[in-house]
């Protein structure tokens, strides 16, 4: 296992467990749903966790391990438990360490299916949840009880990519003792490391710039070693929300190309912002890349970079802004983001489609508002493609 610190060299062989047996360079793929004991002594050993070893791959598998072994290395964490999906990795965090009559605050614009769980699932348990402006963090003690239980943010914020004070929010989850939740999707550990700051769980939907390809749904849940076994055992196990050894070893296989990836994501995004920003078409430009966002002053603080993801709204209603997005050629309809093709969705319509309009309003998600994902190729081709609709409608 490397020591270095360099996330590149880490990205590549942190976690490495090496195939003594055949000196296999790729990660084995163990496409197996059990493991056979040598003896019944042996398998009552390790389900009374006597014995190290391997019993049934939704309690565990190598190939699974190794990714989880990376992404805490990556994440600077102690452990880290893959799951099926981006939303195991956020309902598996959350139930895990919730139970009926405790409370949680949450930013008040989370990816539509993380508000979803909060508002519609979690109450129907008897979970109190308060949604809240984090951009002023005195708004979170105000709502602090004696049941709140946990802090659940997103930085920067989907869709509409407002950036959080990830330090002083942590610093008032340790103040009140709060478990602190970091959905940190949207800018990998490339660029962001919540756990320096004092997150206690870092989350991510893996489906994402981990794998960058377009062909996995997974997630990440980071944490120390007693939040992991503890996160593993109740919510993972029982509800099932586990990885596949296929998808971990097609994520392991993106994150090796992921510090190279998120610097051309990057780059594009922030040509193609400047690019949006000076368009007569284009009514306002989100991305903390800009020197007119609010957010950029963090840059530099507690993120590297603003990342691959763009929003902005038209100058123009919606059905222009419907108009605009199926003349693209180039850009998918699609909703996800972190792949190699650039996508483009309309986040009030589609992935935000749980809030109601003045859920939305009030997270400041207008109807207007477009999300791009900026992919891998050339840009000067992302812009000509947004060229070609743009200017019909100036």
């Amino acid at each position: 296992m490397t020591t270095s610190k360099h996330i590149e060299t880490q990205a590549i062989h942190s976690g490495r467990i090496n195939d003594e047996q055949f000196g296999s360079l790729a990660t084995p793929l163990y496409q197996t749903s059990t493991f056979i004991f040598d003896n019944a002594e042996q398998g009552a050993q390790r389900f009374a966790g006597e014995s190290e070893g391997y019993i049934y791959t939704r309690l565990g598998n190598p190939t699974t391990r190794q990714l989880e072994m990376r992404m805490a290395a990556l994440e600077e964490m102690e452990d880290a438990a893959a799951t099926a999906t981006g939303m195991a990795a956020v309902s598996g965090a959350l139930l895990a360490n919730l139970q009926a009559g405790d409370h949680v605050i949450s930013s008040n614009a989370v990816y539509g299916c993380s508000f979803a769980l909060m508002s519609h699932m979690l109450t129907k348990f008897g979970i109190e949840v308060s949604f809240v402006d984090m951009t002023d963090p005195s708004k979170i003690e105000k709502e602090i009880r004696d049941n709140t239980k946990l802090i659940f943010l997103e930085s920067p914020i989907n869709p509409n990519l407002v950036v959080l004070d990830l330090e002083e929010i942590l610093n008032i989850a340790k103040k009140y003792q709060l478990i602190s939740v970091v959905d940190n999707t949207f800018l990998t550990p490339v660029l962001q490391k919540p756990a320096l700051l004092g997150a206690d769980i870092i989350i991510h939907s893996a489906t994402k710039y981990l794998n960058g390809h377009g062909d996995v749904v997974a997630g990440i849940i980071c944490g120390s070693k007693d939040m992991i076994e503890h996160i593993k055992l109740t919510a993972l196990k029982d509800i099932g929300a586990t990885m596949s050894p296929h998808d971990a070893w097609l994520i392991l296989r993106g994150l090796k190309t992921l510090p190279i990836r998120i610097e051309r994501h990057c780059e594009n995004a922030r040509t193609i912002a400047q690019y949006l920003d000076s368009h007569p078409a284009v009514d306002k430009v989100y991305y903390p890349g800009l020197k007119s966002h609010p957010g950029f002053k963090f840059i530099g603080k507690q993120m590297k970079a603003a990342g691959g993801v763009i929003a902005f709204e038209l100058k123009t209603d919606l059905a222009g802004g419907a108009a605009f997005i199926n003349r693209m050629r180039l850009f998918s309809i699609a909703v996800s983001l972190g792949d190699a093709e650039s996508l483009i969705q309309h986040p009030a319509s589609m992935t935000h489609s749980p809030y109601s309009e003045e859920e939305r309003r009030s997270a400041g998600i207008s109807d207007s508002l477009i999300r791009i994902s900026v992919g891998l190729e050339n840009v000067n081709d992302i812009i000509a493609d947004l060229q070609q609709s743009l200017d019909t409608i100036v």
